[in-house]
């Protein structure tokens, strides 16, 4: 073999050498490029926690409501006529049959004293004419003329004592006098309001609740009522009353109460919260109001599923359906069993499968008390 063609076949293997060697380098480096990255370890979040329990809690409806005098009227004269006498002041207490208030009435008692005198005058004349017609020395009729006479004359007294009695205003029941409207010497017409007057113990309560509700309440059934002016103070009032129609355009139903308001403590009109004590709820779920989500698909919670020993899991959401609200919780009706644990607070900041740790304070939490009120 001549140096010549030795040469070019040194050549040509160097040359294969190195395009072997570039070869393998560029697979090399794609293969490293095409390899997954390797993700650091996440850590996971600090969340707070809770393990749910199922409890008893009692069961209540809420409603509001206003407050009505069982009696209450606007005083006024049947008839027109000059004060001559008022007999009360404002604000006082007065008994059934009290007089309030006198109108002028001498003309009135003149001619009663007149009538009086007629049917005086009139039994007379038939005491006699009586006795005389017992003896035939008198006709019946005269008698029976006289009998009519003594009749219509005491008719007459009646009349006159009806018309006496108008000018009179007595109060019709027990009860409290409102603001003076009127003065002394003023000239009323039938019908011209003197004041009010009104029973304020008892008071009616009347409430509506939802046609849904109707089938909990019972006469006789206890209701909490809660004023703004006496926000320490709740009263108890007891149902007397259901409204046997439903409203066509509300579908509610209107339930009136009775409170017993021996201190006068509330006024008639005032404003009031209902609460109607209902059984109680047994085997309730609950959870603070802050850890439902509420989305377009609605109410979900978020659990931690099988938290270890260190209370490390992973997250998924659940939907729920929510029901009453129990103070700052919300019953579970659907959607949680007892024993799992849910996040508290900051799951909006968790995504889905996301390891959380959850905090040994909020993992141990209690259930709320059994006697917190349902709204």
């Amino acid at each position: 073999m001549s140096v010549k063609a030795f040469r070019s076949i040194k050549l040509i293997c160097i040359s294969a050498m190195g395009m072997a060697i570039v070869f393998c380098a560029l697979f090399f480096w794609r293969s490293i490029r095409n390899e997954p990255p390797v993700h650091a370890v996440q850590t996971p979040m600090l969340v707070s926690a809770m393990r749910i329990q199922s409890h008893s809690v009692p069961a209540e409806l809420q409603a509001i409501g206003s407050l009505q005098a069982v009696q209450e009227v606007l005083l006024a004269p049947d008839t027109a006529g000059r004060i001559t006498g008022i007999h009360f002041e404002a604000g006082q207490i007065v008994k059934e049959g009290t007089i309030l208030l006198q109108l002028y009435d001498a003309p009135e008692q003149a001619d009663r004293a007149a009538a009086i005198a007629k049917a005086d005058f009139a039994r007379v004349q038939m005491s006699r004419l009586k006795k005389l017609a017992l003896i035939d020395a008198a006709p019946r009729s005269d008698f029976d003329q006289n009998k009519a006479a003594y009749d219509e004359a005491i008719a007459a007294v009646h009349q006159l004592d009806a018309r006496i009695q108008q000018k009179t205003i007595r109060a019709p029941f027990t009860g409290q006098i409102g603001i003076r409207r009127v003065n002394m010497g003023q000239y009323l017409n039938a019908g011209d309001p003197i004041a009010t007057l009104t029973r304020l113990d008892p008071l009616y309560v009347n409430f509506t609740v939802p046609q849904q509700e109707l089938p909990k309440l019972k006469i006789d059934g206890k209701v909490d009522v809660m004023v703004d002016t006496l926000p320490d103070k709740v009263f108890i009032a007891n149902i007397n009353s259901i409204e046997p129609r439903i409203n066509s355009d509300t579908r509610n139903v209107i339930v009136q109460a009775l409170l017993p308001n021996v201190d006068r403590q509330v006024k008639s009109g005032m404003y009031v919260n209902v609460r109607v004590q209902l059984p109680s709820i047994a085997d309730a779920i609950t959870v603070p109001l802050t850890a439902i989500q509420t989305s377009a698909s609605g109410d979900s919670i978020i659990v931690v599923q099988d938290p270890n020993a260190e209370g490390i899991g992973k997250t998924l959401a659940v939907p729920v359906k929510t029901g009453r609200h129990l103070g700052d919780d919300v019953i579970i009706e659907e959607g949680l069993k007892p024993g799992d644990v849910v996040v508290t607070a900051g799951q909006v900041r968790i995504p889905p499968g996301a390891p959380v740790k959850i905090s040994a304070p909020s993992l141990s939490q209690s259930d709320a008390p059994d006697s917190a009120p349902i709204h």
